[in-house]
């Protein structure tokens, strides 16, 4: 097996690890760049780290030529990473994060506001921090008047304002706006964002997007008990929202589950779940009107198919910093595949299982986020053996590689999993809810927006301590957290 890294840079000091996975020690072949990869951090490769291609073929044991070539070069080299994660001190469920350009984490907390009303998790000093003590986690909500808490709690940052948002739905007839410019300090609002349909799982996001009143336009998408998801847009940062239109092209049958909405540089608006014809398929759905009108992208599922689980619906979506559209989806087998697109969602590449080669019984919860071209994460949930769910990153750093490297980590030690129930994954499963999120700060830092269920379903962000970035900058290490933080 492989030992845990000893020392980062004076700050990272690990705990021994309680157990590993697998049965019995295998010898590693002889490739240097393997074998040297962590030298720097003073230690070997973490056994909660892997080094992959697509297909759970394990990079350090099989050859880099491709072609003649060394495919582990450039973006493509391997580079030292460790998994680990930080709590906010307070439960969660279907935790939804963002994160602002003063370097503050947000994460929804329910009930756990004022007069029971959503918490607004603020987490300051986490990014950069040296050591745990460091960072700090409060809530921030602290509106006159609290908006009453809401089945679907829903939190996020604009990529491109800072403005944080704060959506509430209530028993599933309507939904409240509020919002925040100055990192929760005062809120204003809220406003109502009510249409004709039932309102749940709800997803927004932004996009720069014309907007006559406002730098961005703001789109939210709800299931609608229709047999399509209903969207609403605003032009007005959030004041005012337009009628609930169809997310999907006229007679479409795609189902009303969406996954997570995403806005483009470009100012499209992308998000997925099954096609239109409501078969074994996922698709992509484009707007390029401002969520006025939607595009069907199917995606390529011919040999993948789709999961029959919770969340079957759902297929997953992020754009990078050129306007690269990146997918990801759980196949028949319960496994995560991914995809991208150069073309808007014109086209896709082959899909590629991006589990790693620890044999994972199944998969779920899948989110995603990209950074710099061709720079990819994509967060889930695994179940290691005996229902034992483990929450997993696997950052791609080139994407558009002949072969690409593919580095997971797992963010809990072995011995501190996150949830023990049956088919977690599967289905609505503690602080996990319905969805979980993913976000990448302005330095290329990827955090997991999830839960702690064996702690008591308190909200966690999970990151690598030290890893490969999602922009063009080096992380800065970070300190290890796991259990002391929760």
């Amino acid at each position: 097996m492989r030992v845990v890294a000893l020392s980062m840079v004076s700050i990272l000091i690990m705990a021994p690890l309680g157990g590993c996975f697998g049965g019995e020690e295998q010898v590693l072949e002889d490739f240097s760049v393997f074998d040297s990869v962590c030298s720097e951090s003073g230690g070997e490769i973490s056994n909660t780290t892997w080094y992959h291609y697509g297909n759970a073929t394990d990079a350090t044991k099989v050859s880099d030529i491709f072609n003649g070539t060394s495919v582990l070069v450039g973006d493509n080299a391997p580079i030292c990473a460790i998994g680990t994660y930080y709590g906010i001190g307070m439960t969660t469920f279907e935790p939804t994060i963002g994160v602002t350009s003063s370097d503050n984490l947000y994460m929804t907390s329910w009930g756990n506001g004022a007069a029971g009303s959503t918490a607004i998790v603020r987490c300051s000093g986490m990014v950069g921090m040296s050591n745990i003590s460091e960072y700090v986690c409060e809530d921030v909500y602290s509106a006159l008047l609290p908006v009453a808490n809401s089945n679907d709690p829903y939190v996020y940052v604009d990529p491109w304002t800072d403005r944080i948002m704060k959506f509430d739905m209530h028993a599933l007839l309507g939904m409240t706006v509020e919002w925040s410019d100055n990192e929760g300090q005062s809120w204003t609002g809220p406003s109502v964002a009510t249409g004709w349909s039932v309102q749940d799982h709800q997803t927004i996001a932004s996009s720069p997007y014309p907007a006559a009143f406002h730098q961005t336009t703001w789109v939210f998408c709800v299931n609608g008990n229709y047999p399509y998801p209903v969207c609403s847009a605003s032009n007005d940062g959030g004041l005012t929202w337009g009628p609930e239109l169809p997310g999907t092209p006229s007679n479409c049958e795609s189902g009303g589950l969406t996954g997570h909405i995403t806005g483009s540089e470009n100012g499209n608006f992308y998000r997925g779940n099954r096609g239109c014809d409501g078969g074994e398929g996922y698709s992509i759905y484009r707007s390029t009107n401002g969520g006025i009108t939607w595009t069907e992208h199917p995606l390529p599922t011919e040999n993948t198919g789709t999961a029959e689980t919770w969340n079957f619906e759902e297929a997953q979506v992020a754009t990078d910093s050129e306007d690269n559209v990146h997918a990801f989806w759980m196949g028949f087998d319960n496994m995560p595949y991914y995809s991208y697109s150069k073309d808007e969602g014109g086209t896709w590449s082959d899909p590629i299982m991006i589990a790693p080669p620890i044999g994972l019984n199944g998969t779920g919860f899948p989110v995603v986020t990209a950074g710099s071209a061709g720079k990819v994460a994509l967060g889930y949930l695994g179940d290691s053996g005996g229902d034992t769910w483990n929450g997993y990153l696997t950052v791609i750093t080139d994407a558009f590689s002949d072969m690409p490297l593919l580095t997971t980590v797992q963010v809990n030690a072995w011995g501190d999993p996150l949830d023990t129930s049956e088919g977690c994954g599967y289905n609505r499963c503690g602080g996990f809810g319905d969805f979980n999120d993913i976000v990448i700060d302005q330095h290329g830092r990827v955090w997991f927006g999830h839960a702690h269920n064996v702690g008591g379903e308190i909200g966690i962000y999970g990151t690598m301590a030290i890893g490969p970035t999602l922009r063009d900058l080096p992380l800065q290490p970070l300190p290890l957290g796991g259990p002391e933080t929760l």
